[in-house]
């Protein structure tokens, strides 16, 4: 059976060869100790593409119900969100989501990379929406590096409301490090909310999207 990063790195190379993407600041991951992946979100496979680009593993949440489909595709889809150590949280249940958290400040703690996407869910419009502060917690709490990240065209490889992927070339851009100290816990909400400001700008600037001054929410939830 193939190791975590065979797989990885297998995955890597399907998508380099199917999409061709443009991808920029690798180099901006630091080469060791902990690390936080802070993106905008467009499509269903953004956390698949970063996973396997980056040059060092990265867990971000992932739906537990990812973990639990049925089929071949189901296990394999679970094989790897398990090889890249994806978190599985249940959406909605307010304390698996703090226990979720706790996970990624034990994977940092321990000098493994995260990620997380400041507007919690997909845009369907493509714009950028405003950065909840879970990214500024943990880059606060732990004193971790976060790499600003925006994507583009990745919304066209899975769009809103469709199943299966569509190959086409998308970008990945990776900004500088944003260094917040280390506070800790304690740290004050009006801190929390300018990190989360600082992060929010760098990734509008690498992804070049409109930005909206609200929260985004699922479709659901929007009613």
């Amino acid at each position: 059976m193939a190791t975590s990063e065979q797989l990885r790195r297998a995955v890597a190379g399907a998508i380099r060869l199917s999409c061709r993407p443009h991808v920029r600041g690798l180099e901006h991951v630091p080469p060791e100790g902990p690390f936080i992946v802070a993106s905008n979100h467009l499509s269903f496979v953004d956390s698949v593409i970063l996973q396997a680009l980056c040059p060092r593993p990265v867990g971000f949440f992932a739906k537990a119900e990812y973990f639990e489909a049925p089929g071949l595709r189901g296990r394999a889809q679970r094989r790897f969100f398990e090889a890249v150590g994806s978190i599985p949280v249940r959406r909605g249940e307010q304390a698996a989501s703090v226990a979720a958290l706790e996970d990624l400040v034990a994977l940092l703690d321990g000098g493994h990379g995260v990620g997380i996407y400041p507007e919690g869910t997909r845009s369907r419009d493509g714009r950028l929406y405003r950065g909840r502060t879970g990214a500024a917690w943990l880059a606060l709490t732990t004193g971790a590096p976060v790499v600003p990240v925006g994507l583009r065209g990745t919304e066209r490889l899975q769009p809103p409301g469709t199943n299966g992927f569509r190959p086409h070339r998308f970008t990945v851009e990776m900004g500088e490090p944003l260094d917040f100290g280390h506070p800790g816990r304690r740290h004050s909400l009006p801190q929390r909310r300018e990190a989360t400001a600082t992060i929010m700008a760098a990734i509008a600037a690498l992804s070049g999207q409109e930005r909206v001054d609200e929260y985004n929410a699922a479709p659901a939830a929007r009613g």
